[in-house]
């Protein structure tokens, strides 16, 4: 996803250039930052019987019982970052703009509501990392869930305070409502099934922007679609798979041997997923498809040749958690993993009222 140096002017710079209906870099900041702490192993449904040995405090194997030296590493090294991220943010995105008293924005329908669905992966990926966290230290299975609850709001609820008392924006409730969805989609699985059945996954690759000229309303300047979605968007890698909301698609990916434990369809491939994805087209603002430059210069684009759509998505997965590996290492690579959804065939239905197959989707 490129290679990102960890010094003041490059994190200033990756914080300004996000915008605020997307969550995800400050979230995979913190998550990535903290891998090694926070992904021991891929799978922790059950921990390891306890023997003589010391467990070493860095050590992949999971703790047998609560252990304050990891469970103080995990909750320092977390709470260093989340914070130096914060401040980073908040002087890269508010610090320019006027502070106001605390209110609310709605966003409803804005990116085909792409970006609800991100605040719900968002969520629900934090959660599910911090439980395994948790789970590392030695913490119970209810209080690790409490704790990467409470991981998971904070996250997400750090931004949208923010948000709320920055006259550029607001507070989002819709975004909040689908926060709570995330964390409640990992807490409701924890408790149910002690398991997590259905993962949040997330894919994209940059599509082949139009470079046809495009001209202003008055037909004084020109631009492209590919140069309008590299100043929306970004055109790296890294800035396509969290911001670019005509090549992100967010899936719910089932785990559909967990369902079929107790049936004749028993020996069903427990790696194998079924995911449903959710994806946009044709997404050049947030409301419309019309932009005003820095220079004045209008630009609209024609709804007919132009339509924004909503895409509808049903493709095979694999969860990365449940492929049958002995080395610790590797568990910890395929956790890692675990949010990305595999390139795989795909059939699309979109608002359209059109129906596609894709060979290979991501």
């Amino acid at each position: 996803m490129g290679k990102l140096a960890l010094d003041e002017k490059l994190i200033t710079v990756y914080f300004a250039d996000m915008k605020k209906n997307n969550p995800l870099p400050l979230l995979l900041a913190v998550l990535f930052s903290t891998a090694a702490l926070a992904l021991p192993s891929a799978r922790m449904d059950t921990l390891p019987p306890p023997n003589s040995v010391p467990l070493s405090l860095l050590s992949l194997e999971p703790a047998p019982s609560f252990h304050k030296g990891r469970f103080w590493l995990v909750t320092g090294s977390g709470a260093a970052i989340y914070s130096g991220l914060s401040v980073a943010l908040w002087h890269a995105w508010y610090k320019g703009y006027p502070l106001t008293s605390f209110h609310t924005f709605d966003d409803w329908g804005e990116w085909k509501n792409l970006d609800k669905a991100g605040h719900t992966f968002s969520a629900y990926i934090a959660c599910n990392y911090a439980f395994q966290g948790a789970r590392w230290t030695g913490m119970q299975r209810r209080s690790a869930m409490w704790t990467a609850m409470g991981v998971g709001m904070l996250l997400q609820s750090t931004v949208e305070v923010m948000d709320g008392f920055s006259e550029e924006w607001g507070f989002s409730v819709p975004d909040m409502a689908f926060n709570i969805v995330g964390v409640g989609l990992f807490a409701s699985q924890e408790l149910l099934w002690k398991e997590q059945r259905i993962l949040m996954k997330a894919s994209g690759i940059r599509p082949a922007y139009p470079k046809d000229p495009l001209y202003a309303t008055d037909g004084t300047a020109v631009t492209t679609l590919d140069q309008r979605a590299a100043e929306l968007y970004g055109s790296s890698p890294f800035h396509v798979i969290l911001k670019d909301y005509n090549a992100l698609t967010v899936w719910a990916s089932v785990n559909v041997g967990s369902f079929l434990k107790n049936t004749n369809l028993h020996k069903f491939p427990p790696w194998l997923n079924l995911a449903i994805g959710y994806g946009a087209g044709n997404i050049y603002g947030g409301f419309e498809n019309k932009w005003t430059t820095a220079d004045g210069a209008v630009f609209v684009l024609d709804p007919v040749q132009y339509p924004r759509y909503q895409q509808f998505f049903l493709s095979p997965d694999i969860d990365f958690s449940k492929i049958p590996v002995r080395s610790r290492w590797a568990k910890f690579a395929l956790g890692i993993l675990n949010w990305v959804k595999l390139p795989a065939p795909a059939l699309e239905v979109n608002s359209l009222g059109r129906t596609r197959f894709h060979y290979i989707y991501w």
